[in-house]
């Protein structure tokens, strides 16, 4: 354990950050669900309107810094390409 003050709030600090990375994460992962949700039973409608939603969610998550731009990128890519699979 730190003892030192400052380092004893950076510790305070990182947990809440982590806590905040992981709620924006299990967002993104359950507008990914619903996509592939939507897309497995065929709903073309149900699919375009889940992947803008998780576009949404997916760029917000990376705006915040919890995704590279990259890697937000590469996951609307991936969705976008199951939807208009269809």
């Amino acid at each position: 354990m730190a003892n030192i003050k400052s380092a004893k709030k950076r510790i305070l600090v990182n947990r809440t950050k982590a806590e905040r990375n992981k709620a924006i994460k299990s967002g993104v992962k359950t507008a990914v669900k619903k996509v592939e949700a939507a897309a497995a039973v065929n709903d073309k409608e149900a699919a375009a309107a889940a992947l803008l939603n998780a576009t949404s969610v997916i760029d917000k998550a990376a705006t915040k810094g919890v995704y590279h731009k990259n890697t937000a990128s590469r996951k609307v890519s991936r969705l976008a390409k199951i939807v208009n699979n269809i």
